[in-house]
């Protein structure tokens, strides 16, 4: 296993700092808190660098709200100083890590994404059963409450494997540790908050623990993840069955993670099985009701948003150019044609 101990240098380096910036603007710039911290970037940047090399840097407190995207999420938006940081450690540690990960694991990562990992399961439905010539079985399972449980303890340990650079740890430690949840106790502090870069990171770093047990340990072939959400495809429903009492295991003695036991769901690849947004049945894939519903619903708020000013044309048109995309990747032609006719009605109204 390669090890990394120059960690910390890199992440807290001006030059990967305004880069950080840099990234992290995009799409913000109108933002009244991102304006007033451009307003003195230079010498922002440069005191964020001195508190870090000085160990000095305190992670700053989180505006809490709630959205609904389609189920409602609590997220939490940190100061705009500590979320260039969560860029700039993402920056130098997604590569590290990135490596390490197995091909299945399709969220937050380049060349990955929902449709992926969509089009990942079909592939593995159709060499189950050779091209749908025979049966097979489908589990689906889903990590219970995962942002709001995970360890601290057992995901410094996860990153201690591979970092060995002391203040890079401790750094890592304050931004972790910079948030808890309700789940945490007296014994141990749970949690990672839905809004922060690192967040998505430290959630692929900590199941890919889970990833590799189920490849490399229980060497099963056709599995796939997507951030908490899991599929195993299978011949044998009996089978999945004690892949499951492994698995469970597995999350509750070495992750202290535990399965939504509502949400698991093993279906004959022929009653098709709901997905990350579509049905995938044999042949073809349909998009979930809800998801369509919640397509529609932001395409007419992005158009009252450029109605009042707050986006442009282009990034009006990118929307819809995107919403579009999510129906092409299922049998949907009328629905693409309802889309641009809502489109244009809505635009015109």
């Amino acid at each position: 296993m390669k090890i990394y101990k120059d960690v910390f240098e890199k992440i807290i380096s001006p030059e990967n700092l305004f880069s950080a910036w840099d990234n992290f603007k995009v799409g913000k710039i109108k933002k009244k808190d991102v304006q007033a911290f451009e307003s003195k970037l230079e010498q922002n940047i440069f005191q964020l660098h001195r508190e870090l090399r000085g160990r000095s840097y305190r992670h700053g407190s989180y505006a809490s709200f709630y959205i609904r995207d389609p189920k409602q999420r609590h997220i939490h938006k940190a100061e705009v100083r500590d979320r260039i940081l969560h860029h700039a450690v993402f920056s130098i540690l997604n590569p590290i890590f990135e490596a390490t990960f197995i091909s299945h694991s399709f969220s937050c990562r380049i060349g990955k994404g929902t449709h992926k990992g969509v089009i990942a399961l079909e592939k593995m439905i159709r060499k189950e059963t050779q091209n749908y010539s025979r049966r097979c079985f489908i589990l689906k399972c889903d990590v219970r409450k995962f942002f709001d449980t995970v360890d601290h303890g057992i995901l410094m340990r996860i990153l201690k494997k591979r970092i060995k650079d002391e203040n890079a740890l401790c750094l890592l430690r304050e931004i972790i540790s910079s948030f808890s949840s309700e789940h945490s106790d007296i014994f141990t502090v749970r949690g990672l908050p839905i809004g922060n870069l690192t967040s998505q990171l430290f959630a692929n770093i900590f199941l890919n623990e889970l990833d590799q047990f189920v490849k490399n340990k229980m060497r099963l072939k056709f599995y796939a993840r997507y951030t908490d959400d899991f599929v195993i495809v299978g011949k044998d429903e009996r089978e999945l069955k004690n892949m499951l009492s492994e698995i469970r295991s597995f999350l509750k003695d070495r992750l202290s993670l535990e399965l939504h036991p509502k949400k698991i769901v093993i279906r004959k690849y022929s009653q098709g099985i709901d997905y990350l947004g579509y049905i995938v049945l044999p042949h073809y894939q349909l998009l979930r009701t809800k998801t369509k519903k919640r397509v529609f619903k932001k395409l007419k708020m992005r158009i009252g948003q450029y109605r009042a000013g707050e986006i442009s044309e282009k990034s009006l048109n990118q929307s819809l150019q995107s919403y579009l995309g999510v129906f092409s990747h299922a049998d949907t032609h009328e629905l693409e044609q309802e889309l641009l006719n809502q489109f244009w009605f809505w635009l015109n109204e």
